[in-house]
């Protein structure tokens, strides 16, 4: 990781649009073959679980713009290009706005993304750990509290 903290920011924007693109539109031809492939078929029921109804919903809400929109959420943003392909959104619509999302999506993560990523680095992997068994830990509580409310987890309610 150290050549893209070392490359000018120039090369670090582009390889991180690229990867953005690439993860988007891939993201888009497999919804678009899911929805042909699933449709009409046992699994369909799989196009109705709640990150996709999310996504769907942001879509409905946003139209073209929640494709851009969703590169700025956290959680949202392959149900909402798997939305786009299952929903077969034009070519000459879903381009731009995908263009234009990972191109905002690239930006934060060149700039902010990053140092924060560093910073965190230079916490030291101890510390890290602890990080990451104290937010399993709430999330694992969270899930629980939920379930014993009758809720299931991922619900905005």
């Amino acid at each position: 990781m150290d050549w893209i903290r070392d490359a000018p920011f120039g090369w670090t924007f582009a390889f991180l649009f690229a990867g953005a693109m690439l993860r988007a539109n891939s993201t888009y031809w497999i919804g678009r073959g899911l929805a042909a492939g699933v449709r009409n078929s046992r699994f369909e029921h799989l196009l109705e679980g709640p990150v996709y109804l999310r996504a769907r919903r942001l879509m409905d809400r946003w139209g073209i713009l929640a494709v851009p929109v969703s590169f700025l959420t956290i959680g949202v943003q392959t149900a909402v290009n798997a939305s786009a392909g299952i929903s077969r959104m034009p070519l000459a619509r879903y381009l731009p706005a995908v263009v234009l999302g990972c191109l905002l999506w690239a930006l934060i993560y060149a700039t902010v993304g990053m140092a924060v990523f560093y910073a965190w680095l230079a916490l030291g992997w101890q510390w890290i750990a602890a990080g990451a068994v104290v937010v399993g830990v709430a999330t694992a509580a969270w899930i629980r509290h939920r379930r014993r409310q009758g809720r299931p987890p991922g619900r905005g309610d």
